[in-house]
This record gives C-alpha cells, sequence and structure tokens, in this order.
C-alpha cells in the first residue's frame, strides 16, 4: 500500500463505472491540485469477484464482502496517522445488511472521521436507520449535498443540526461556449440537440422523454434526443441489455428512429464535456422525486445548459425560481411542451444559460475541494467534534444548534468590557483600545441583558449589565435630545450627535429593558429615559433608525401602559416603512429601498412585531412579504444561509455579492424569522432561523465556523477566501443573541404551536 496522505477518501474509484466513483475520483483530484499540493489518497471499495486496473491515487483496497478487510483496512490508516477520513457512502456499495460492514472501519478510526451522505433515505428500512445513525455517532461533521439532506436528517434521523454541513455536488470548471463548434465535431451539425447522460437504469425516466419527442418534432422537425450511457453495472448483470432493447424498440413504434440516438459508452471526462457543450437542452426525467443528488444535473447546470427536468429533490432545490423548467413525473406532454418551447426561444434559452451558468461558478470542483479541505482543516485542528460526537444523541428537544451550548459562553464578552463598558474593537481575540467605544454596541450588550433575563436564563453579570445602561445613560445629551455614539479610551466623545440609527438602536434596547430589565427600578430609568428620546425620531429620515425605534416601541408600550404619543408613533413610524415598501416593490424586488445593506432583516422584524402588536394586516402582512422575499434571496442553491455581503451594500436591484458577510445580518434574520413564526406560526421560519444559526457553527459559503465554542468569541465575518480573525463587539454579541433568540423560539416550538391573532381584514382586504 502507498502512503494516503493527510487526508484519506473512503469510496469507490475510477475506473469503476458509478456516479460515486467519478464524484470521488474528482474530488481526490481537485484536492491534490490545491496548494500545498499534498497527498490526498483513495481507499476504493472493490465490489466482490471484479478487480480494476485502478491509478496510484488508490493507495488501498477493500473487498465489499470482506468484513476482515475494514477492520484491516481501518488500522492501516491509524498507522498512517491520516489527519481525516472523508467517507462517501452510498447504500449498495458496503457489505452486510443495509452496508453495515463499513462501521467496522468507521467504528476504530483514531481521527475524526468526516462523512458525505450521497443518499438519504426519507424511509429508511430498521436496519439502515441503526447504520446511518452509527456513523453520524462515529462522524465529526456529516456532508450533504442539498438543504433536503439536511432537513432528512434533522426530522427522519435526529442529527444535531451543528453537525451537518452542506456542500453542493462539484462540477466540472468549463467555459461557457456556444453548441456549435461541439456539434459539428460530434456529427450533429445543424440539429437542436436535447441531452441525458448517465449510467442508464430505469429510473433515469427515458423512456418518458422518447414518448415526449413526437410533441418536440411539431415545432423543432430537426432535433435529435441522444442518450448517452452504458448500461447501469447492476442492472447489465441481472438483466442484461433488456431495457436498452426495449427502449430501442419504443423508439421504432414510434418512427423515429432519426430523431432519438443511443451512445453505449461510458466516456471520461473530457469526451462527456464535449457532449454536453452539443447540447441545446439537457433533461432528466428521473420517475421518483427521492433523487437527492444528481451528479448528471449538477455537471449541465454548472455547465451552463438550459435544463428540463422532473421535480426530483434535487432538481427541485437547484432549478428553483426559473433556473431550469420544471415538469411532473411521467407527464409526457408537458415534458414535450415545455422542451420545445425552449428549443424555439433563444432568448429565453440563453437567458437561463447564463444564469446557470453563474450560478454554478461557486460549485466548480476548485471551490468546493477548498470547502472540504476548510471543513478537514478545522475539524483536523480540534478534537472536540469527534470526542463530542456522542453527546449528540440526546432527546429530541436537545437536537437544534442552539441547544448545543447551554449556557451563553461569556468569557470574549468579559475580555471586551472594562469599567466603562464594551469595547468596539479587538485584534484577533485581543481587545482593541485605540478605537474606544460606541453606543451602538453597548446598547446591543444591554439588548443581550434583556433578552436572557426575558428568555427565564442565567443573566449576564449584574455589574455588566449596570456598565451598558450607564454608558447608555451618559451617552444621552438632554440638550440636543440625541444620543452621542462614539467615545474614545479617555472618555472623551467624538462628534455630536451620534447617527439616527444609533439614536434608535439606544431606544430599542431602552425599551427592551422597560420590559425586560432585572429590578423594577432599572425598569423605571429606561422608560423614562425611552420617553424624552423618543419624540425626536419622528424627523429621523432612516428607514433602520425608524425600525430600530419601532422594535423599541414594543417593549415599552408592553411596560408602560400606552398612550396617545406611543401609539401615534408606532403607526407613523410603521406607515413609512409600508410607504417606501409600497413606492419601491416590484414583483421581483420586494423591498423597502433600491439597494439593500445592513442589518437588512430589522425592516421586516419592525412592521410584523407592530402590526402582530396593534393589529394592522397591512403591516404584518408587509412584513412577512418583505422578509420571505429576504430569506429567499439569503439561502443559496444549495441550502445554507447567505448574509447580504458589505460589498454589494447600496447597489441597485442588484443580485447581493456573497461577500463580506457579518454575524450582525445573521443574528437579525434570526430575530425576524422568530418574530414572523410567532405571527403566522410557519414553521419555514422555524427552519429559516436555523440555516442562519448554523452559519455560526460552519454551514456556510467557506465550511467554516465562526465561533469558538468555550469563549463565546465571534470572528468578524467571511471573506471571500478566509474569515476575518478579528473578534470584535458586534460580533460576539451578534451570536449571543442568536443564541439566546434560538434557545428561546426552540423551547416555544416545542412546547406548543403557536396561534396566530385573528385579525380583521383592514383597507388592502388582508386578514
Amino acid at each position: 500500500m502507498s502512503s494516503p496522505g493527510r487526508f484519506a477518501l473512503v469510496g469507490n474509484s475510477l475506473p469503476r463505472r458509478c456516479g460515486i466513483a467519478t464524484f470521488t475520483t474528482d474530488l481526490q483530484q481537485s484536492i491534490e491540485k490545491l496548494p500545498p499540493h499534498e497527498r490526498c489518497g483513495i481507499v476504493a471499495m472493490t465490489d466482490d469477484g471484479r478487480s480494476y486496473d485502478y491509478p496510484p491515487a488508490v493507495c488501498l483496497q477493500i473487498n465489499d464482502r470482506r468484513f476482515e478487510d475494514y477492520t484491516d483496512a481501518a488500522d492501516i490508516l491509524n498507522r498512517a496517522r491520516c489527519k481525516i477520513v472523508s467517507l462517501q457512502h452510498e447504500f449498495g456499495i458496503f457489505g452486510g445488511e443495509a452496508g453495515s460492514h463499513i462501521t467496522a472501519l468507521t467504528a476504530r478510526l483514531t481521527m475524526p472521521l468526516i462523512t458525505t451522505f450521497h443518499t438519504v433515505l426519507e424511509r429508511p428500512t430498521p436496519a439502515q436507520r441503526r447504520v446511518l445513525g452509527e456513523i453520524v455517532e462515529a462522524s465529526a461533521r456529516v456532508i450533504v449535498m442539498a438543504e433536503k439532506g439536511r432537513e432528512l436528517l434533522r426530522s427522519v434521523y435526529e442529527v444535531a443540526a451543528g453537525k451537518i454541513v452542506v456542500i453542493p455536488h462539484g462540477t466540472p470548471d468549463g467555459a461557457f461556449v456556444e453548441p456549435d463548434e461541439a456539434k459539428c465535431a460530434l456529427g450533429f451539425a445543424g440539429r437542436p440537440v436535447i441531452l441525458t447522460f448517465g449510467l442508464l437504469s430505469p429510473s433515469k425516466g427515458v423512456e418518458v422523454m422518447i414518448d415526449a419527442m413526437p410533441e418536440v418534432l411539431k415545432s423543432c422537425a430537426a432535433a435529435v434526443y441522444v442518450v448517452l450511457g452504458a448500461t447501469h453495472p447492476n442492472l447489465l448483470r441481472d438483466q442484461g441489455e433488456a431495457y436498452r432493447n426495449n427502449l430501442v424498440a419504443r423508439v421504432r413504434e414510434l418512427g423515429i428512429e432519426n430523431h432519438v440516438v443511443f451512445l453505449d459508452r461510458f466516456v471520461d471526462q473530457a469526451t462527456l464535456l464535449k457532449f454536453i457543450s452539443m447540447c441545446d437542452v439537457y433533461a432528466t426525467p428521473y420517475l421518483n422525486e427521492a433523487q437527492l443528488t444528481s451528479g448528471t444535473l449538477a455537471y449541465s447546470f454548472g455547465l451552463g445548459k438550459a435544463v428540463v427536468s422532473t421535480p426530483y429533490w434535487h432538481a427541485r432545490e437547484l432549478l428553483r425560481d426559473g433556473r431550469g423548467v420544471l415538469v411532473p413525473f411521467g407527464d409526457v406532454a408537458a415534458l414535450g411542451s415545455e422542451t420545445a418551447a425552449l428549443l424555439s426561444d433563444g432568448p429565453r434559452r440563453l437567458a437561463m444559460r447564463q444564469r446557470a451558468y453563474a450560478e454554478g461558478r461557486s460549485t466548480i470542483w476548485p471551490r468546493i475541494a477548498e470547502r472540504y479541505c476548510a471543513l478537514f482543516e478545522s475539524t483536523g485542528g480540534s478534537a472536540r467534534w469527534r470526542h463530542t460526537a456522542r453527546k449528540t444523541q440526546e432527546p429530541r428537544a436537545d437536537r437544534r444548534v442552539s441547544q448545543g451550548v447551554r449556557a451563553a459562553p461569556i468569557g470574549h464578552l468579559l475580555s471586551l468590557c472594562d469599567d466603562t463598558g464594551l469595547l468596539q474593537h479587538a485584534v484577533h481575540s485581543v481587545a482593541d483600545r485605540s478605537h474606544g467605544y460606541c453606543t451602538d454596541d453597548n446598547a446591543r450588550a444591554l439588548l443581550l441583558a434583556c433578552a436572557v433575563e426575558r428568555a427565564g436564563e442565567s443573566p449576564l453579570p449584574e455589574t455588566l449589565t449596570n456598565r451598558f445602561a450607564a454608558f447608555v445613560q451618559h451617552a444621552w445629551n438632554p440638550a440636543t435630545k440625541r444620543f452621542r455614539n462614539f467615545m474614545g479610551f479617555d472618555r472623551r466623545w467624538h462628534g455630536e450627535p451620534g447617527s439616527e440609527d444609533s439614536h434608535g438602536r439606544a431606544l430599542w434596547a431602552l425599551g427592551e429593558c422597560a420590559r425586560a430589565g432585572r429590578g423594577e427600578p432599572r425598569r423605571r430609568w429606561a422608560a423614562a429615559l425611552f420617553a424624552e428620546a423618543l419624540p425626536i425620531v419622528e424627523n429621523f429620515l432612516s428607514p433602520r433608525a425608524w425600525s430600530f425605534a419601532l422594535l423599541g416601541l414594543d417593549g415599552y408600550c408592553a411596560a408602560v401602559a400606552q398612550h396617545a404619543d406611543s401609539w401615534g408613533m408606532r403607526e407613523l413610524l410603521a406607515d413609512r416603512l409600508l410607504g417606501l415598501m409600497e413606492a419601491v416593490e416590484s414583483a421581483d424586488w420586494q423591498w423597502f429601498e433600491e439597494g439593500l445593506a445592513y442589518d437588512n432583516a430589522r425592516l421586516p422584524q419592525a412592521l410584523i412585531v407592530t402590526g402582530y402588536a396593534i393589529g394592522t394586516p397591512r403591516h404584518l402582512r408587509a412584513g412577512l412579504r418583505s422578509l420571505r422575499w429576504l430569506m429567499s434571496l439569503q439561502t443559496t442553491a444549495a441550502g445554507c444561509f447567505r448574509p447580504v455581503g458589505s460589498m454589494s451594500f447600496g447597489a441597485k436591484r442588484a443580485v447581493p455579492l456573497a461577500y463580506d458577510q457579518q454575524p450582525l445580518e445573521a443574528a437579525a434574520s434570526i430575530s425576524a424569522c422568530f418574530a414572523a413564526w410567532r405571527a403566522d406560526g410557519d414553521d419555514a421560519w422555524l427552519a429559516h432561523a436555523e440555516r442562519a444559526l448554523a452559519w455560526f457553527f460552519g454551514d456556510n459559503d467557506l465550511s467554516l465556523p465562526l465561533i469558538d465554542l468555550d469563549t463565546g468569541s465571534c470572528r468578524d465575518g467571511l471573506h471571500p477566501d478566509r474569515p476575518n480573525e478579528n473578534r470584535g463587539a458586534e460580533s460576539v454579541v451578534s451570536y449571543l443573541l442568536s443564541l439566546a433568540d434560538m434557545r428561546q423560539l426552540d423551547r416555544l416550538s416545542t412546547a406548543r404551536p403557536i396561534q396566530p391573532p385573528q385579525l380583521t381584514a383592514d383597507a388592502d382586504g388582508f386578514a
């Protein structure tokens, strides 16, 4: 055996013919191409009775039926001192009942195991459930390639959310090209080409596309359907070429022999890319929705092809929002008409191709390999995941990410505080005194103190909360009726007054403190200062300042008997936000401004809590609609949370850029989704909130955690290639606020469903 290197991949390998073999080989080669070009070996699963001319990358073989091969392989990997073992799991490639032999390997490993589940069954047999559970327990992290996989692992197998990472299927790094040149080279010049490729088997639904061809030919008389791929080895072993022969006979019966071409071969990647390049429409007419991952779909979409597909799980996620065309399972007429429509509409097809290609650039194999390596490095660098794997198997109510940390870790927060208040910035994890303090951060910290009080959790130290409150009090300037914001380490204020947004944020903290502050004296102090600082907001122009004030009014009005001034201010500010939205909103831009900026989710949250509290459906409806749009925009095709990056702040009606991603946006999204769930009881908000929290734990574009579980520190964000290693006040408070919100949401959603209020219709007819 050759040395596996730092990382070892366990799975099938080319030249064995199957999707797992192709995936494992592509991943291995892509990892080795990344600097510093270290060896990544493959432990190849070999089906009993077969032999393959494996490449040098295969350092070890396991006969799938020989139990002792699995235990021997574990011993060899342990002696080689690999840093990470990455298991590619698929039912059917391991021996024993439900593939149970593989657990003999996973249970013996002394290094962290990371498992990629290529299939997650919705209705497993008891044996399949047991085997998958044992693999999960042995794994430091588990990877799925679609959001549906995460959903099934959570709901069916009760896997802790913090253990699950979504990394999409990789795609080749090919150029965006027109199909004409490849058509000429492959003998299809001048013909509209529909393509399906991959190992041939009945589940692929090729017969449905064949039956649809007469409809396609009515408007595209020269069209040809190319079926590229050898028959699946298992089908060939059991039934020979009966299925292929039936398809050929079907073509003859329909009289379309000149329009359907079968190419019975397993091609290398270079040849495959030529075939994908030449097609005008790629078709995946699969017959069963329970297809979690399709490598052929990922390849075609990533290379910029217009796709017509049935709505199996992977396709439903990847092709949503017009990124492709979905037709019902087995619907010949719909498949034919939609395919013909795409072939006949060049501009539409080009637009769909360009969008697919742009989306697919984040999933090219070099990027996917970087994400795997980042996950390997972060997991291998800490033994905590491996040694605490069993601790995730607790009662169901404790399975969410938020329940993985039972008490808010405040060590880092304490390190940023002194007797004045909370310092703004840190250099790595060390407080940076040169930038002093700000009201924004101390108000957020006061919000945190109130949040844990309101949730009935262990409170922050009383001396700490007093300092945050004292800072807000000192920031108030009674002469100008405004809050100051920036203070140097020498306790001198810089700039007078502070921004409208910092004033609004101070009001928000005061309103919450009036509702949930510890002790009656502090609540009375907060209510009095809130009442004094509120009136000037009527003159403000910032939508975020209005929103923060509305969030503060929600707490203040719950604590203080409502009077005309506070009630009138709530309606005034909410109507202003609604007016902005009505002036700007369109079918594809359901927002308040022409661009997105920071703390975005606070705008819909303000409308939701206001509409819910005062019974104005027009506000509630607009808040829910805009938040739903925002969360869709902040969810990647792979299903992970991607906050609006600061690089795109202010860009007019543009798809937001991915970087820099900041904890503030995740915290705002969680809080807004909590408010939305309380308002309408839709569990989709719980899923959105979970995704946003999982972003802190590593379910993000870089697959890297931002937080330290021991100290509670949080990195300041994600750059395109790395996290920001500084860990300032805004980030740590955002993380701790997110934990507090999610733990409270967990308790409420587990205890009972929220019944939304029965609101009567108002002027817009919404009830």
